[in-house]
């Protein structure tokens, strides 16, 4: 079911919500397939995947007579050339001679991509994706509002009014945040290299193209162990959820594409992201793309979840939304955000639990029985796009500025101890470390153990010190 529905009111008044459009008498379709086809492009927009399963229902006969009876009619054509790249077929009739071309998108109703013509149809198609991959974004206005923030120029702004040597230390920082919450966010809690590690190749990430080759090899990074995981691509079936502890039956929250139809699936989105890097779409939105798309398919067996986040930041930084060297910590905003990142991810997957027909195999895993291709290269991507934008957001505007400020605070309390102390830097940042932990008092055990050569009236003035600094 489309999240946006169009319903024709007896008043004389349009207005709409997040999930209704509310039409007059006077835009009252006439009730026909060519009725309704004209009203949903004219007003609701694309949707790919509801065109495509109707399209199976509908004769060829059908479209070949809406055609001929108006060939040259800009509705018509949009018909005719979304019937003919949906289904993959031609059809018996002759190209269009004359007219002009018309977009595919309405870029009023969805964000397009780079036009590419068809003179078969007199058709500037404008679709963000190909055949093989093609989300659409719907222009909300909380996407139009996040838009006109320029969040990019906002934050590259204010990164460059910071010291070089406090901006580094922060890029790393946010860099092993981000990497140790992504984990967090599979439930992991990885020790301090293999954080790093993966870290590392979070902070390389827009420096390759985005190829099969390359998504394969950050899985091996991010697989800390191969023994106990087939790497790869999978070669069965694949869901998320749990099992029933009496019978060990899957219960699924999300069902993976087929096996079969992983390698098709990638080679679309790999496509889409050569697409969208190439062309003036926003950034964000196209990152909600393809990252969301890879998660959608699950392509791995394991890995999935760490490599869709580390998609936003390949997007990202190739579309130069983020300066080079800075790493937005999406995951640890994510983090922070659990629930609504669970209800975004639900959105796509749990209405597509009742079009999926499986069984459970010997392994208590499932294989999928019938032809899912199109939930997965076709879908509406706006819900997740609107929460990857106010992630961003919040990024920009809270989390990179408070680690900014937290270094030059702690950089002010490090020259205090350094002035009258002359501690060693490991033992100022245990310090600070115990009294962040205590909220600025040092705990007695601490006073015991770890710095008891410290006099009382010393451990005062420290905590008045602390306290005056990061009070601020």
């Amino acid at each position: 079911m489309p999240d946006l529905l169009s319903i024709i009111s007896p008043k004389h008044r349009k207005y709409g919500n997040d999930e209704w459009q509310v039409f007059t008498p006077r835009h009252q379709p006439q009730d026909t397939l060519y009725g309704h086809l004209t009203f949903a492009l004219k007003y609701e927009g694309i949707e790919p995947g509801v065109l495509k399963a109707l399209y199976k229902k509908v004769s060829v006969n059908e479209i070949t007579d809406i055609v001929k009876a108006e060939p040259t009619g800009q509705y018509t054509r949009r018909i005719w050339f979304l019937y003919e790249w949906l289904m993959d077929v031609r059809l018996p009739m002759a190209d269009v001679k004359t007219g002009n071309f018309v977009e595919l998108v309405n870029e009023k109703l969805q964000f397009g991509g780079k036009p590419e013509s068809s003179s078969r149809h007199r058709i500037r198609n404008n679709l963000p994706g190909v055949r093989d991959f093609c989300p659409m974004v719907r222009k909300t206005s909380t996407l139009e509002n996040f838009i006109t923030l320029k969040l990019d120029k906002k934050v590259k702004q204010e990164l460059g009014k910071i010291h070089a040597d406090v901006l580094a230390r922060a890029a790393g920082f946010l860099l092993l945040k981000d990497s140790k919450a992504s984990y967090a966010i599979e439930g992991e809690s990885p020790p301090q290299n293999r954080a790093q590690r993966w870290g590392k190749a979070i902070g390389q990430s827009g420096q390759k193209k985005m190829e099969v080759e390359e998504l394969l090899r950050l899985q091996q990074i991010v697989i800390d162990n191969p023994r106990f995981v087939k790497m790869g691509w999978r070669e069965q079936g694949g869901f998320v959820g749990e099992h029933d502890r009496t019978t060990g039956t899957p219960m699924p929250d999300h069902i993976s594409a087929r096996w079969q139809d992983v390698a098709q699936l990638i080679q679309g989105l790999t496509a889409v992201n050569d697409k969208l890097e190439q062309n003036s779409m926003d950034a964000v939105v196209a990152a909600a793309m393809v990252a969301f798309g890879f998660v959608f398919i699950h392509p791995f067996v394991d890995g999935n979840g760490r490599i869709h986040r580390y998609l936003i930041h390949h997007v990202l930084a190739r579309k130069d939304f983020v300066s080079r060297g800075i790493i937005f910590p999406v995951s640890a905003v994510i983090l922070e955000r659990i629930n609504e990142y669970r209800q975004v991810l639900e959105a796509y997957s749990l209405p597509r639990l009742d079009l999926i027909n499986w069984k459970t195999t010997d392994d208590h895993s499932i294989e999928v029985t019938n032809d899912t291709l199109d939930l997965y290269r076709y879908f509406d991507a706006t819900q997740q796009t609107e929460f990857l934008y106010s992630c961003i957001q919040q990024t920009v505007e809270k989390t990179i500025p408070q680690e900014v400020a937290y270094l030059k605070k702690y950089d002010r309390m490090k020259s205090y101890l350094d002035d009258r102390f002359e501690m060693p830097d490991k033992t100022v940042a245990l310090l600070i470390r115990f009294m962040e932990q205590g909220e600025g008092i040092l705990s007695e055990s601490a006073k015991s153990k770890e710095f008891q050569y410290l006099k009382e009236e010393e451990i005062k003035a420290i905590e008045a010190a602390y306290h005056q600094v990061f009070s601020e």
